[in-house]
Order: structure tokens, then C-alpha cells, then sequence
């Protein structure tokens, strides 16, 4: 299908001095050549994203989500982790089909026993488990590169979707929570899928409209984090129609009207199905002291969606009232900062994926021939970011994944500056971005940039899942094994796995008093961040003399 915005012409293509046939069979090579370097750009990310799934042990999040797909395919009920839908977990329950897991009908435990449940007492191979459940997600990490390169493409030509899928396949962030079982990547790449196919229903609304609407629904069912981005995706359908070339202007506003009610009731119809999917009779028990809802948090409970999801509002937003600490630059703070995520994204973007994101912007609003793309590509970016940037959980980067995709978009439309400089340019920061990606492999979590210090560095400023989500306890076990055979292990790790599980003997030493401490401590950077008195009191008294995957620290005390 042609794009809806005029592409770069080939210097292969037909003209008065270049006939048609003369170029034909180079016109083929380079689309091989492209399908070629699409593959093996794809190929690297895999390479990347399964050996990280692979080697690191449960973060804090997934072990929850597993234990609810665990629940969603044998019980076939809703009533754990309400605050998220169940789409991205039964993509992760596609994963686990495939192992015979173990779990008790009788288990009454909330949904952090349950993971825990499901994980370390069953009798289930932990290691197994999660790959299974990882893998669903790397699949789908990289069908969104596939995205990624397709809106480029339609915007600046087959160049430009390899530059953008280039700045999507070696972005850190992506390659880190792509390789998890978690919701952050599969509510981004379905909001990015959504908005490219109603950019491409500008030219065929009637093909690409419903598949929005497809897409736009599975975000909803993904995440509740989705919901403010369906008016900006509803708004573009309003702009892709009124640009369609045969809506005659009488008839214009009945198509918009029919347009968007279309896709608004597509994307409602995907939410239901997924719930009926887990639970065709929609067996639900409100939970006991829900939060209320006031002012206009209120019209949610008029969403025409399931109770269960109305009911995960509540729940969302009672955790948004909450107080949360957090860690920024040293400094532990209590309650959200509104800057906190564009500081972390500076220290966790590759410097040359920053420039070019900054010069595509610039291109998609300077350039008369792809500035129709900018409402598509920049403004849910900016929207999302907006709403993330008012959230009260200052967690980590995860919260704005979408970011890489959306900017990778933008960055691929430089291309169309035909300016030789631009291109050699473009090309330099690209392998910048690339380099910076392979240094840091496969300590994808913990990445910072050169003008932060890199991985090793990340802990000085950020914390949790920016750098340390409990993903190294594995790795910990190896180096205590192979490093400190036989010594007294004492270990302050925030992270959801089960370090005897994995060998690890080691006593609390929170639990005592300081001066009864001897041997080697293991910490969590993140708790580090956030130290009392008492584990700055172990720390100040320690001398640091190892690291693991740069988010735990290893000390000796005397």
C-alpha cells in the first residue's frame, strides 16, 4: 500500500535519463537488502533480550503476574491483581501452557504469597517458569520492532524504517523490561500499533480503522496506564478521516462520528473479551475497602467496561494517594517530584538515540512533506509523558517505554533531509547508540549513558527498577559460591526471589545489632538509596569490595 505522506524518491527510480526497466533488478536487491538488515537487526535484539531472560531471576513485579496467569489457566478466576486487566498476563499464561506447573486449589495467600507460592513451593523449577513467561513478551518486543520500522517506512521510506528500528532494537530500556514478564512493553507497542494504523487510515479507513480499534483495546487490556491515551488515538481518527481523500464534505461529519464510534466500540469489545477469556461467567467479588472515587475520579465507575476493571481503578488510584519515597541524584526523597522522569530518561538514553530523537522531532515539525505525521508521532509521546510525569511513583523508566518507540519513529525521519551531512551524521550517532547498547550487555536494567559514568554508576542516582529490581540474585549466588566459599554471608536484598532457593545461606543483618555483623554483606543498591540508621550504620562501618550486574554491592566488615 503506498503511504499517506509522499516517500523520498530512490535514486534508483524511473525518470526522463533513467527508464523504467534499467533499474528494476536494483530496485529488487535493495528491498532484499533492507529485508535483510530488518532481520538481522531483529536477530540482535533476540541475541540480546533471551540470554538477560535467561540469567536474571524474578524482579519484583513478575513473580506476581506469573502466579496470576498460573490461577487465570487452571482456576479460571479474576480475583488476584485486580489493578491490572488480564491481557498482558494471559500473553504471559501463553508462555507458561507449555509447563506442567504445580499449584494448590486450596492456596488462600494474597497475590505476592501466591508468586512466591507458585515460584519456590510447588515444587516447579523457578528458572523454567520464568523464561516460559518471558518469551511471549521477547516475541512480542520484537513484532513491535516490526511496527517501529513499518511507521517509519510510511514516512520516510525504507532508509529511514531502518534507522528507526536501529534506535528501537539497541535502546536499553526496551531490551531490559522487553526481556520480562511484566505489562510495561505490551501496553506501549499496542498504544504505538493503534496510532499507526489509524495514521495509515488516512488513505483506507475502512481496512486500517477496525484494526485500530483491535489495537487500542488491547492496550486498555494490557494496562489501566492505556485509558488517557484513547482520547488522543480517538482524536487522530477524527484527523486521519477528515483527510481522507473521497469523504466528500456533506458527508464528513457522519463519517467522523461513525469512525470513531467504530473504534471506540472495537477497543471496549477487545477489554470485555479478555476478561470473558479468563472467566466466561465474570465470576467477581468487589474487593473489601475499596478506595472511593471523588470529583471526576468518579466517572469511572461509568466506564462501560467490566466491574472487575472499574474496580481495578479504584484501585490504582488509591495507590496513587499514597505516599511513595524515591531516589534521584543521591537525594531520598518522600512524595513524587514532576521532573523526575525526564532526569531519569536523561541519564538512561543512549546520548546518540537522544540526538536523534531530538533532530527527527525537529524534522517532523520543520518538513512540509512528513509534518503530518508530527500529530501522530509526537503528540501521544508528549500526552503520555505528561500524564507519567503527574503519576506519584517516581519507580523508574519503565513508566514511559513508550518513549523509544514513539521517538524511534521520529529519529528514522531524518532520512529525509537529502543533505549528505545529515546522513553521515545521522549514521554516526546511530553506531554512538548501538555501541553504547552492546557495552552494557546483558546488564540491560542498570544502563546510564558515558555522561552518567555507565552501568556501574547508575546507583549513585536512580534506584529500583532504573537499576536494581531484584533481577541479580542469581548471579549474587554465583559469586558467593565461586568468591567466598565457607564465609559468613549477611544479605539486605529488595527483590521478590528466594535467596536459599538458589543456594544463598546468609542471615538478616537488620535483624541485629550492628557490631554482631562480621563477614561479608551483600546489599541491594536500591536499598542502599533508600538506607535507615541502622543498615547506614553496617554500611559506614564496611569496606565495598565487589559488585553484581551493578545493582548489588558486596561488602566486608571487620
Amino acid at each position: 500500500m503506498s503511504s499517506p505522506t509522499s516517500r523520498l524518491p530512490s535514486a534508483a527510480e524511473a525518470s526522463p535519463e533513467n527508464p523504467p526497466g534499467r533499474f528494476a533488478g536494483l530496485r529488487r536487491h535493495r528491498r532484499w537488502a533492507f529485508a535483510v538488515v530488518v532481520v538481522a537487526l531483529l536477530v540482535q535484539m533476540a541475541a540480546a533480550m533471551i540470554p538477560t531472560a535467561v540469567e536474571q531471576t524474578p524482579t519484583i513485579d513478575e513473580p506476581v503476574y506469573v502466579g496470576t496467569a498460573v490461577v487465570y489457566l487452571e482456576q479460571h478466576s479474576l480475583r488476584y491483581n485486580p489493578e491490572h486487566p488480564p491481557l498482558g498476563k494471559l500473553i504471559i499464561g501463553s508462555g507458561l501452557a507449555f509447563a506442567d506447573v504445580h499449584l494448590d486449589p486450596a492456596f488462600t495467600g494474597d497475590q505476592t504469597q501466591l508468586g512466591r507460592h507458585v515460584l519456590y513451593e510447588s515444587g516447579n523449577d523457578p528458572g523454567r517458569l520464568m523464561l516460559l513467561a518471558r518469551l511471549p513478551m521477547i516475541v512480542l518486543t520484537l513484532l513491535f520492532g516490526l511496527v517501529v520500522f513499518a511507521f517509519a517506512r510510511d514516512l520516510a521510506g525504507p532508509v529511514g524504517g531502518v534507522v528507526a528500528l536501529a534506535l528501537y532494537a539497541f535502546f536499553p530500556d526496551v531490551i531490559a523490561n522487553g526481556s520480562l514478564a511484566t505489562l510495561d512493553v505490551p501496553v506501549a507497542g499496542f498504544l504505538l500499533t493503534s496510532v499507526w494504523l489509524v495514521w495509515r487510515a488516512r488513505r483506507r479507513p475502512l481496512r486500517y480503522l477496525p484494526l485500530a480499534g483491535l489495537a487500542l483495546g488491547a492496550a486498555v487490556a494490557t494496562k489501566m496506564s492505556a485509558l488517557p491515551a484513547v482520547a488522543v488515538v480517538l482524536g487522530l481518527v477524527v484527523l486521519s478521516v477528515w483527510h481522507t481523500p473521497d469523504v466528500r464534505a456533506p458527508n464528513r461529519a457522519i463519517r467522523i462520528l461513525a469512525a470513531v464510534a467504530g473504534v471506540a466500540l472495537i477497543a471496549i469489545a477487545v477489554v470485555w473479551a479478555a476478561y470473558l477469556a479468563v472467566d466466561p461467567r465474570l465470576r467477581w467479588a468487589t474487593p473489601p475497602d475499596l478506595p472511593a472515587l471523588n470529583g471526576l475520579r468518579g466517572l469511572a465507575d461509568w466506564l462501560p467496561l467490566p466491574k472487575p476493571y472499574r474496580d481495578g481503578l479504584h484501585l490504582q488510584f488509591g495507590f496513587e494517594d499514597q505516599v511513595w519515597s524515591g531516589f534521584l541524584f543521591g537525594r531520598h526523597y518522600y512524595g513524587p517530584l514532576w521532573y523526575y522522569l525526564p532526569a531519569a530518561l536523561l541519564v538512561k538514553t543512549p546520548l546518540g538515540a537522544l540526538a536523534l530523537w531530538l533532530a527527527g522531532a525537529v524534522v517532523l515539525l520543520a518538513v512540509p512533506r512528513v509534518r503530518p505525521a508530527a500529530p501522530y508521532v509526537l503528540v501521544p509521546a508528549a500526552v503520555l509523558l505528561a500524564v507519567a510525569m503527574t503519576g506519584s511513583r517516581d519507580f523508574g523508566t519503565r513508566y514511559t517505554v513508550f518513549l523509544p518507540m514513539f521517538l524511534a519513529v521520529a529519529g528514522g525521519g531524518v532520512v529525509v533531509l537529502r543533505r549528505r551531512w545529515t546522513r553521515v551524521a545521522a549514521a554516526a550517532l546511530l553506531v554512538f547508540a548501538a555501541v553504547s547498547s552492546l557495552r552494557t550487555f546483558p546488564y540491560y536494567l542498570p544502563y546510564s549513558n558515558e555522561a552518567f559514568g555507565g552501568p556501574a554508576e547508575t546507583h549513585l542516582r536512580l534506584h529500583d527498577s532504573n537499576v536494581d529490581w531484584g533481577q541479580d540474585l542469581g548471579r549474587l549466588a554465583d559469586r558467593l559460591h565461586e568468591h567466598y566459599p565457607g564465609e559468613r554471608i549477611w544479605l539486605v536484598y529488595k527483590g521478590a526471589g528466594v535467596p536459599a532457593a538458589y543456594g544463598i545461606d546468609a542471615a538478616d543483618p537488620l535483624r541485629v545489632r550492628p557490631d554482631q555483623v562480621h563477614g561479608v554483606l551483600a546489599v541491594s543498591d536500591s536499598s542502599i538509596a533508600k538506607a535507615d540508621a541502622h543498615l547506614t550504620a553496617l554500611i559506614t562501618g564496611s569496606t565495598p569490595i565487589d559488585e553484581v550486574g551493578h545493582s548489588i554491592t558486596i561488602f566486608r566488615r571487620p
